[in-house]
């Protein structure tokens, strides 16, 4: 996922040793994930309107309903509902995206969105254009290690870039965030490496090495796709120059997070920069600064409530014993390397979906892939690389994730129109299944 801290790994794996007591079993611990589905999906396809029907409201009926499942004294279950929607990590996001929010809107107020646009439409042939921002977006995540910080800096550039080209936006804001889970499962820096390495006990070089095998296929036949696709788009020709000075928040937000810094640390400083540019270039006064701060925060309120259910609603499937019962079910009937591999990227797969959290998905279940990979001779590079891969490939699909909500929140526009468009993500996903099927890469399989 690549927004919560290295030194946060050892204090979520303890936190997913607590006390499990008072818990449901088998379905009925799940069923508050089925019942967000049913309402969310169930109700879009009535209304035949998927911008219709506020996902806060399907969370809602949601969380109300595992409150009501539960076992305990009222006070007992809304305690648990709130650690888990008030969880550190949870909060972590949060602030993520109040500043994200912040951060964008004080850039577009001083033209530093349109400013990148027409760089990019200059510098980029038409046919290349989805091909290319699809490349960046995999370099940068990549060297920062992180999605969330990927779409920040470029889901408002590929926005611009639509209106401008008349591409459907929700299809330029995939673009980027498939390219941003390549580098989140990739990356030596990202938290999900680090999960994944750490629990399986490889290097983190032998992962990179089985996973690349996996990924590269991935990103080389979506590329190819984006060429494709992209030979009959025609770019307005620029006649406006572009407003170098405005480029420079866009520039440095990169370069701080390519430098490692922390996202918080990096949209903080972004916003400081937006500000000095805006007061001195007359953009906007003091009141007209806090008016585009308090815009973009605004625009994130939907955003940060959805977090906060989806994270007690979580806690409470958690807790009443909905990851338990898929992890059991799921190691009844494995027999030989393929089924315990496969066994593996199913048991991340569905916690992945449980939580809405990739690297807590691999940390969760961490320990039951390398007692599978002991007892059936699965190497622990490629089982460190099946919990990375089908993670991040979950994260990048589920509506409900912080990537898609975040890109999401950034474009206006719907989550569940975006995930139609996220080639990278299903090729990720295939090629890995292939791998496990006809056992590639041979060396580790």
């Amino acid at each position: 996922m690549g927004i919560i801290p290295d030194k946060y790994i050892s204090d979520l794996v303890k936190g997913f040793r607590r006390d499990g007591r008072k818990q449901r079993s088998g379905w009925v611990a799940l069923s508050p994930l089925a019942v967000f589905l049913v309402v969310y999906l169930v109700s879009s396809l009535l209304e035949m309107d998927f911008y219709k029907i506020p996902i806060t409201a399907a969370f809602l009926v949601a969380s109300v309903y595992a409150l009501l499942i539960s076992r305990g004294t009222t006070e007992e279950k809304i305690a648990t509902f709130s650690s888990g929607a008030g969880d550190r990590n949870v909060l972590l996001m949060i602030w993520i995206f109040v500043l994200a929010g912040a951060f964008a809107s004080s850039a577009q107020a001083i033209g530093a969105v349109d400013a990148t646009v027409d760089l990019t439409l200059k510098i980029l042939p038409d046919k290349l254009l989805y091909a290319g921002i699809f490349l960046a977006s995999c370099f940068i995540s990549m060297a920062i290690g992180t999605s969330v910080g990927t779409i920040v800096a470029l889901v408002p550039v590929a926005a611009g870039i639509a209106a401008q080209t008349g591409t459907e936006t929700a299809f330029m804001t995939a673009i980027v965030a498939g390219g941003a889970f390549f580098g989140d499962n990739l990356s030596f820096i990202s938290d999900t490496t680090i999960a994944a390495t750490r629990t399986q006990e490889c290097a983190m070089k032998d992962k990179f090495k089985v996973n690349v095998a996996i990924a590269a296929p991935a990103a080389l036949a979506v590329t190819a796709l984006y060429v494709f696709l992209g030979s009959g788009t025609e770019i307005p020709g620029q006649t406006e120059p572009v407003g170098w000075l405005k480029l420079i928040p866009y520039i440095m937000v990169i370069w701080l997070a390519l430098a490692g810094m922390n996202v918080v640390s990096v949209l903080a400083l972004g916003i400081t920069v937006n500000a000095i540019l805006g007061f001195s270039c007359g953009d906007f006064g003091w009141t007209g600064w806090l008016v585009s701060l308090g815009k973009g925060i605004g625009g994130m309120g939907e955003l940060i409530i959805v977090t906060m259910l989806a994270g007690g609603m979580l806690e409470m499937i958690r807790v009443n014993g909905g990851i338990d019962f898929i992890v059991s079910g799921l190691t009844r009937k494995v027999s030989g390397k393929r089924g315990a591999e496969l066994c593996i990227a199913a048991i991340v797969s569905l916690a992945n979906i449980c939580t809405a959290n990739n690297t807590i998905a691999i940390i969760t279940t961490g320990r039951i892939a390398r007692d599978i990979s002991r007892k059936y001779g699965v190497d622990n590079r490629k089982s460190a690389s099946i919990l990375d891969t089908f993670s991040c490939m979950v994260q990048g699909i589920i509506p409900y994730g912080a990537q898609m909500l975040m890109a999401a929140g950034l474009a206006g526009v719907s989550a569940l129109s975006i995930i139609k468009y996220l080639y990278y993500p299903y090729a990720l996903g295939l090629v890995a299944l292939l791998a496990i099927v006809f056992r590639f890469p041979r060396k580790y399989s």
